[in-house]
């Protein structure tokens, strides 16, 4: 029976405490920003004061959530030297910080001896994880909820061992 997995703003209305992002992967392929990547590859950059230029659906969302006492955190495991790719999600970050999220990098020579789940994940108030499916060349697929204790526990102590060991964002440099 197919799943189906409510928007991500949805999932972070529902939370009361925290929400917890990891990413893996090195390369993303998301259609939705495939047009800022382009730009950025050419130069392009925001000014943070400039909110109307950058400020979307998402970072509502998320100042919303932190208004309310959510805890967002967002760790990123990254090869070295980095791709462009990261080089381009590292300059956007201000703005992930601006909205109200803690991001952290883990260069992955410094995560072998940690258990890494399979997906990139949200762990919503270690009760519900939504899973984030891509393909080879970093195309989204698919989104699936996974709520099992057992599972949620796990994931969200890996979450844990990769935060502890990351490098905050500021201290972070590409």
């Amino acid at each position: 029976m197919p799943q189906t997995v409510p928007p991500f703003a949805e999932l972070l209305a529902g939370c009361q405490r925290s929400a917890a992002h990891l990413e893996t992967r090195d390369v993303y392929g998301v259609a939705e920003e495939d047009a800022d990547f382009a730009a950025w590859r050419t130069g392009r950059t925001y000014s943070l004061e400039d909110r109307s230029s950058w400020w979307n659906g998402f970072h509502d969302a998320v100042a919303d959530a932190v208004s309310r006492g959510v805890v967002l955190r967002r760790a990123r495991v990254v090869s070295e030297p980095v791709s462009e790719y990261i080089r381009y999600e590292h300059s956007c970050t201000p703005q992930n910080l601006a909205a109200g999220e803690d991001v952290r990098w883990l260069p992955r020579r410094l995560a072998s001896d940690l258990l890494l789940p399979g997906n990139d994940l949200w762990i919503f108030d270690d009760r519900l994880i939504r899973f984030s499916l891509f393909s080879g060349d970093g195309r989204f697929v698919q989104d699936v909820m996974e709520d099992t204790p057992d599972v949620v526990k796990r994931h969200a102590e890996a979450f844990e061992a990769v935060w502890q060991r990351a490098i905050p964002h500021a201290d972070y440099v590409i």
